[in-house]
């Protein structure tokens, strides 16, 4: 049996810019995206603590060291700048791996990878 398990999180990043103009996807600095493990093209579930909103998005990878948390496209409709998201990768993995499995959860300071 497969089952889906969280494989990554940036837990409580701020929104940076909101692009309408833009086709979709969430812009992410690529420091954040190699401490969280994630790659550009995946998918992932944002989640608004601010307004309560949950989506899904794929990533684009932004630039390195610059903060950049930048929701695009329709998206940009469900945040505003200065918002605090979650942004959570998911995998399916067998139930035994499951188990054992040790998801890759990352606090950034200010959109920053710290120590």
């Amino acid at each position: 049996m497969m089952i889906e398990v969280m494989k990554s999180k940036l837990h409580c990043v701020q929104v940076t810019e909101a692009n309408l103009n833009y086709m979709g996807s969430i812009t992410i600095d690529e420091d954040l995206m190699d401490a969280a493990n994630l790659i550009a093209g995946e998918k992932v579930q944002i989640v608004d603590n601010n307004n309560g909103e949950r989506f899904e998005t794929y990533i684009i990878r932004g630039e390195r060291g610059s903060g950049c948390i930048c929701l695009n496209g329709a998206a940009a409709r469900k945040v505003q700048v200065g918002d605090t998201v979650i942004i959570i990768s998911y995998a399916l993995m067998d139930f035994e791996e499951a188990k054992c499995f040790k998801p890759t959860v990352v606090f950034p300071e200010n959109n920053r990878i710290t120590g």
